[in-house]
Parts: structure tokens; sequence; C-alpha cells
């Protein structure tokens, strides 16, 4: 583990708060390329209306923009939640470097669907600061039941 993942999943857990605020599932982003955040984002699909509106796909997005080019392979990618497989193939198509997540999702994760999913050369690390990840999710899901 890098020393400084704990600091930039702390920013994406700020990312998954402000989704949370919007009433949208608490999921959050950034990417990380030289020590400099170069994109984030929070799930954004029910304000738009788009089951593609993910974190990491706008994460990818600002970051590829910022970059003015599509690969982000010296680059990190920190998400709250594991990746769906939408989301691992954006990360594969992308070529990204590193991979860091919080939480496991059992249900939904690319690991469950799709393992190979990931660009052969992309590292990851699970668990940075899962519980804190995972207590969002879960206190939301909760409060919609």
């Amino acid at each position: 583990m890098d020393p400084n993942d704990e600091k930039y999943m702390r920013m994406a857990l700020a990312e998954a708060k402000v989704a949370l605020a919007m009433d949208e599932i608490p999921i959050g982003c950034v990417v990380v390329c030289d020590d400099r955040v170069i994109g984030r984002g929070h799930n954004l699909t029910e304000r738009l209306h788009d089951v593609t509106a993910h974190a990491e796909m706008q994460a990818i997005t600002a970051a590829s923009e910022t970059l003015g080019g599509k690969y982000l392979e010296r680059c990190s990618l920190y998400v709250t939640v594991e990746p769906c497989v939408m989301c691992a193939g954006a990360i594969a198509w992308s070529q990204l470097g590193r991979l860091v997540y919080g939480a496991e999702d059992e249900k939904r994760g690319y690991r469950k669907f799709a393992p190979q999913a990931l660009h052969p050369k992309t590292t990851v690390v699970s668990g940075v600061l899962a519980d804190e990840a995972s207590k969002l999710m879960k206190d939301f899901f909760k409060s919609k039941r």
C-alpha cells in the first residue's frame, strides 16, 4: 500500500458524501497522477437519469480531459466501492496503472462477474478505508427501506 492511499481515499469518501447529499448511492472517486488529483466524480445516475453515470466514469472522463488523452497508465484511481463490470471495462480501456478501492461489492463487483476485466498491467489494492465506505453504503440503503 502506498502511504498516500488513505489520503486519496478520504478524498473519494468526500465525493461519496456529495453523492449522499444528493440522494445518490454514495460512491465517490478521484484519479491521481503524479501526486495531483486530475479527476473526481460521484454517482449521478439518478440526477442524470443515466445508468452509466457512475463515480468512476465521471472521474475517468475528467482525468482524460485534464491530461488531453484517453490513457491513464501513469494514474491511480481511488474509489470507495469495488467497481462494477462496466466501470472495470472503462478502467481497462483507459489502461489505468493502479486501482485502489475501499469496500468490496459482493453482489455487483467486477471480481464476481469478470475478474479478468482489468488491463493486465493494472495493479489493484483493496480494503483501503473499507469500513468507512461500507458504513456509508449500509446507512444509505437502510434509510431507503
